[in-house]
């Protein structure tokens, strides 16, 4: 089977001009170097049709698969170069991340050994994450950064672990060895780009990933990070026409996909949507943008109930998730089920964050079952207070994606009831956590979960403040595996448990 794979591909070569393999294969490994693996598959899969059983050509080959994140064909083509007699440490090495991109991490283990170089230490730290073991996957990119402080994709996976858990001062010391160590590389641009827009900072990840889409113009993921800023900045023809250019290197490719869909989504055009993603339908993570892209798509065209289960699954999986919360109640009111519908969107309606979207479904729901609580939601939904409190909610979410910690705490603690609402609480302890008001971030935390003991997010923020003030070390463990073991798919979760395990940053 694997050597039917491996002909197929190579049979797939014929296709290619017979040019003198040896250029093709100079063509290859130059365009390897500028980051350019489509087109270097394209010249070695050109070289390989003239001379199959060269070594060196196939394993840039393998090389180019592992950067495409083609498993499956590597490990048919390092099979190849097994059974014709070669063995190396690197062999090895690219058999285990061909099994991680193929889903066996555990494998990748086993295959890895007891070898101690710094790479192998970074494909460890992938197979323990892809094993859900974002401590393990710390301390194996901690123990290779000690052999070797200095290795780029070692560096580059601890930025994107610092990144996922919003430690970004040491983020942004670990980006800084990039750009010392290639400041040229599509990575270290992408990697300055993200932590940039991640800290708000627009206008720095744009010339970033501008810069990157220059460098690069063969390479889609540039184009999907500007289209994501357009997006973010509500400039959404501008996101499409991106996306449209980066569909022309790459159409297929996944995160063209997904911003096609959330383009859709927004524009309201739910039969793309539906006919986009009707294929993957029986693999789609419940919890994952597309997935509940799909199910709002299949309730505005008419399938209420099966939007129903689909956001009923989304919601078990993800109960802090807000608008799966919506969205299973306005499916559940499309089928007929105002009551439940009513329920389900009561901790959203009840907030005193609540907005106009929330209290009119709840409103809706209430009329539709008859409920005593209509008159009260419709009175809140008719407040002028609500749009004055709305003002002032939108005001602390901007001030926490700009950093500005003081901004945040007033415009929050202006909101009337906040002192009661578990969710202002909980962003007032993030805000005072990083404004370094330690005792009122605890203060605030620790409220927060008195009123929602079981919310994972609550349990997350109690933990973190702790993590950040560095007090209570087992509480904070104890609150911070709480959190991660009701919400085990949240990245942030998994990524700070590791810092509390691990002792810090």
């Amino acid at each position: 089977m694997k050597r039917a794979a491996l002909l197929a591909v190579l049979l797939l070569a014929s296709a290619c001009s017979r040019t003198d393999p040896a250029a093709q294969f100079a063509a290859a490994q130059k365009a390897f170097a500028a980051e350019d693996y489509a087109a270097a598959r394209t010249q070695v899969l050109g070289a390989l049709d003239a001379d199959g059983a060269n070594r060196d050509m196939l394993l840039l080959y393998a090389r180019t698969q592992l950067k495409l994140g083609d498993g499956d064909g590597a490990q048919a083509t390092l099979t190849h170069l097994e059974e014709a007699g070669f063995t190396s440490a690197e062999l090895v090495r690219m058999k285990a991340e061909a099994a991680i991109l193929r889903g066996q991490p555990q494998a990748a283990l086993n295959l890895l050994g007891q070898d101690s170089g710094a790479e192998t230490w970074r494909l460890r730290a992938a197979a323990h994450s892809a094993l859900d073991n974002a401590p393990a996957a710390l301390e194996a990119l901690r123990r290779g950064l000690a052999a070797d402080p200095r290795n780029y994709a070692l560096v580059h996976d601890y930025a994107r672990f610092l990144i996922a858990a919003q430690d970004y001062p040491a983020a942004g010391k670990a980006v800084e060895t990039l750009r010392q160590l290639a400041p040229g590389r599509l990575d270290t641009l992408m990697m300055a780009g993200t932590l940039a827009a991640q800290q708000g900072k627009l206008e720095a990840a744009r010339k970033s990933f501008s810069a990157a889409a220059d460098a690069f113009p063969a390479r889609v993921e540039p184009l999907t990070a500007l289209a994501s800023l357009a997006d973010m900045e509500g400039q959404v023809d501008a996101a499409l026409l991106i996306v449209a250019r980066a569909a022309k290197i790459a159409p297929s490719h996944p995160e063209v996909i997904d911003l096609s869909v959330q383009l859709a989504s927004e524009k309201g055009d739910w039969e793309t949507v539906r006919k986009t993603l009707a294929s993957q339908e029986a693999t789609l993570d419940p919890r994952s943008a597309n997935a509940m892209s799909y199910a709002e798509a299949l309730l505005r065209l008419g399938h209420p109930e099966q939007a129903r289960a689909m956001f009923a699954q989304a919601l078990l999986l993800s109960p802090q998730n807000p608008y799966a919360r919506i969205m299973l109640a306005e499916a559940q009111l499309a089928v007929g089920d105002p009551r439940s519908a009513l329920r389900t969107v009561q901790p959203l309606s009840d907030s005193v964050l609540a907005g106009e979207r929330e209290l009119d479904l709840a409103v809706r729901a209430a009329q539709a079952a008859r409920d005593p609580s209509a008159g009260t939601l419709l009175a809140r939904l008719k407040s002028p207070a609500l749009k004055a409190n709305q003002q002032l909610a939108n005001t602390g979410q901007a001030a926490l994606a700009r950093q500005d910690w003081p901004a945040a705490l007033a415009a929050f603690g202006q909101i009337p009831g906040h002192e009661k609402d578990g969710e202002v609480l909980r962003r007032m302890a993030l805000a005072a956590s990083r404004a370094g008001q330690v005792d009122a971030a605890l203060g605030y935390a620790d409220r927060a979960l008195e009123l929602a003991p079981r919310n994972a997010d609550m349990l997350h923020t109690a933990a973190l403040v702790r993590l950040e003030a560095g007090r209570d070390r087992d509480q904070m463990l104890r609150l911070m595996k709480e959190a991660s073991r009701l919400d085990p798919a949240n990245h942030l979760f998994r990524a700070d448990l590791a810092r509390a395990v691990a002792g810090g940053g």
